[in-house]
């Protein structure tokens, strides 16, 4: 362990568990994201990792007087063809990320020099240090990492405020006409049979509901050529194994169905007052007149409203029909740093060549490397 700093001590856990009561308890008081829920980070770190060829690299800071946690960052490093890169553990699922730690004590972490300078001897070697998606007016990641300042990613996240009544949140989130156009359509969805809108309680229901999800999504994105993570065994083990750990807590998976037959499902995480929708779908073939993502977004604003959320979360994308709910826009953030030449060539030719991206996405898609743009494949 790192014994320069008179107050901490860092060291690399790369068997960290993020099920342990001292976790949960940092992540309770911490200025963390859901994507660094103790679920979430778990089920990353021991489903995908492996999967993608991405090693864990948990920088882990404890005060040296307790021993208790300070600080968990959890990275992976991840080889894309030549480049070794450090980045936070996304692996295409997450939406935002954050340092697990207090906003105070990161100021600690900050002002000890020797601290810092340990923890970014623990994240080399690398060409190129990536953090992207870092949500607006959260802790300075860059300002530990040495990196340059965060700039502006081409994407941004949506939220909406919620009130009660739900009548009320609808009056003030949605257009009058647009209000209008979503009941006529219900009444239309009413008429074609028995329709029923839940949240699934059980683990049978569960797996029902992403299996449904798994059939809707396939041709739907495979239509728009990005494919759908969904269609790969690791990552839907991934997400059953979220929802059945988070059911009832961290998970809630809403399901419309008619006459017994899920028609569409949105699947969410809770955190802090908020309801973070982190994938949907819907029986668009069979329902090409209904606007049924539409109202199923409105039942689920209904429902969050009615269990007291304040929130509702689209999370990352700018699709618009998120404006229509009355959400806003929040930038997302990203800090890159090279610590190689060919890191140093790496992010030029990035920078440079937009196209490169995309080729680049493309090529870990095959491989099962994330490196995943903002886009609506969730």
């Amino acid at each position: 362990m790192n014994r320069h700093s008179n107050n901490f001590d860092i060291a690399v856990e790369q068997s960290f568990d993020f099920l342990s009561e001292e976790y949960a308890e940092l992540f309770g008081r911490s200025a963390a994201t859901a994507f660094q829920h103790p679920i979430w980070l778990h089920c990353l770190y021991t489903r995908l990792a492996p999967a993608a060829r991405a090693a864990a690299l948990v920088v882990v800071v404890r005060h040296r007087a307790t021993g208790a946690l300070a600080m968990v960052l959890p990275l992976l490093r991840i080889r894309r063809g030549p480049v070794r890169t450090v980045e936070f553990a996304d692996l295409r699922v997450s939406d935002y990320l954050a340092p697990v730690c207090s906003p105070e004590l990161f100021s600690q972490l900050l002002e000890d020099a020797a601290a810092c300078a340990e923890i970014r001897r623990l994240v080399r070697p690398f060409d190129l240090l990536r953090m992207t998606k870092l949500p607006d007016g959260r802790l300075p990641i860059e300002n530990l990492l040495a990196a340059s300042r965060r700039v502006a990613m081409d994407t941004n996240a949506y939220a909406t405020v919620l009130v009660a009544p739900f009548e009320q949140w609808r009056a003030s989130a949605i257009d009058r006409s647009y209000q209008k156009e979503l009941a006529k359509k219900y009444r239309q969805l009413q008429k074609k049979g028995a329709l029923s809108f839940s949240c699934c309680n059980d683990s049978v229901s569960v797996l029902e509901a992403l299996e449904v999800m798994k059939k809707f999504r396939g041709p739907r994105f495979q239509a728009q050529g990005d494919g759908d993570l969904l269609q790969r065994p690791e990552y839907f083990d991934f997400y059953s194994d979220v929802a059945l750990r988070g059911l009832g807590a961290f998970v809630r998976l809403y399901t419309m169905t008619m006459d017994g037959e899920v028609i569409a499902a949105v699947l969410g995480l809770c955190h802090r007052d908020s309801f973070l929708i982190i994938m949907s779908a819907f029986d668009i073939a069979g329902y090409k007149s209904q606007s049924l993502g539409a109202l199923m977004f409105e039942q689920v604003a209904r429902e969050c409203i009615a269990c007291g959320d304040q929130m509702l979360d689209f999370t990352i994308g700018d699709e618009p029909y998120k404006k229509l709910f009355g959400a806003q826009p929040s930038p997302m953030w990203a800090v890159t740093k090279a610590g190689s030449t060919a890191g140093t060539v790496a992010l030029f030719a990035l920078k440079q060549a937009p196209w490169l991206k995309l080729a680049a996405k493309r090529l870990s898609d095959l491989r099962l490397l994330p490196a995943r743009t903002p886009t609506p494949t969730r």
